[in-house]
């Protein structure tokens, strides 16, 4: 029998026994088990309304599952992952992860939930509706081989790498309000962007930064070498542009060259990226640049009550 501990913060043991477990499932099934992101900001100890459920087997010195909430501007995101070699036909570990999030969701005031899943099977299907979600956002993965040859670079086109101690601001600024609706990506804090920074895979040369004719922050891309893949992908990490900023047509395109151009030159030959697949009008300038889908991702949605602990 399995038992469930909930913690809002994690401490170095707790960080080690779930490392070992998303490795291990990460390795089995060829994808990050959950989001980077919120990852990060639990075991750092960033943002507010994070908790992480670790399922333990009596028996067993690893954890066999783990669960984990994050409150967003609007809605809640849950994502889980049960160990390789405790997954079974009932799925009980999973239900018992995904029951207990819910609870966790109700008693801080419930709300709007996405629970994400990498290429969703029927199994996924029923523990979503096992706390009444159903099948809803899609996110494509794509990908494409580098170098980019499908147009010159435009000498004309000018981006500087990231200045650490100098660009935070402004970029937060423009980030924000390009990823205002966005769960994850908005609303984020120095100290939020000071944790990616301080990640062994941060390379301020590959975070691109344009400026307008003012001379003021008016796109980015930012950019990820996955360098423990098989073969290391170059990811287009985050990427925008200021809504406020006088309107530039092909700027996004343009920025997009200029990351996949950087990650070739780093000794990258195969770029990646993700998009919400309802996204018609980006999805069609990537499939333009020869990006095709590799899997998708799934969010289950629906509305947790609010409950009061007993």
């Amino acid at each position: 029998m399995h038992r469930i501990e909930i913690k809002s913060q994690f401490g170095r043991p707790d960080i080690e026994a779930v490392s070992g477990l998303l490795a291990e499932a990460a390795e089995v099934d060829a994808h990050a088990p959950i989001d980077e992101h919120a990852w990060l900001d639990l075991v750092q100890g960033g943002r507010a309304g994070f908790a992480g459920l670790v399922a333990w087997d009596a028996g067993d010195q690893h954890p066999v599952g783990y669960a984990q909430v994050s409150r967003g501007h609007e809605s809640w995101a849950l994502e889980y992952v049960v160990h390789p070699r405790h997954r079974t036909p009932d799925h009980l570990i999973a239900s018992d992860l995904v029951a207990a999030a819910a609870r966790v969701i109700g008693e801080a005031g419930g709300g709007h939930v996405h629970m994400w899943v990498n290429q969703p099977r029927p199994e996924h299907d029923r523990v979503a509706a096992s706390i009444g979600l159903v099948p809803g956002r899609i996110l494509y993965q794509m990908r494409r081989p580098l170098p980019y040859d499908l147009e010159p670079p435009d000498p004309e086109f000018v981006t500087r790498p990231f200045r650490v101690g100098m660009d935070e601001k402004a970029w937060l600024e423009v980030n924000n309000r390009a990823f205002s609706w966005h769960p994850e990506q908005g609303g984020w804090d120095v100290e939020t962007l000071e944790q990616r920074e301080a990640e062994p895979w941060f390379d301020p040369e590959g975070f691109l930064l344009h400026e307008g004719p003012d001379g003021e922050l008016d796109g980015f891309c930012w950019t990820k070498v996955h360098a423990d893949h098989d073969p290391p992908l170059g990811e287009i990490y985050v990427i925008a542009a200021d809504p406020q900023a006088p309107r530039q047509p092909g700027l996004g395109r343009r920025l997009v060259v200029a990351g996949l151009h950087h990650l070739h030159r780093v000794g990258l030959s195969v770029g990646m990226l993700y998009v919400d697949a309802a996204n018609a009008r980006a999805l069609k300038l990537y499939v333009d640049m020869g990006f095709v889908v590799n899997h998708l991702d799934q969010a289950y949605v629906g509305d947790i009550a609010p409950t009061h602990p007993s």
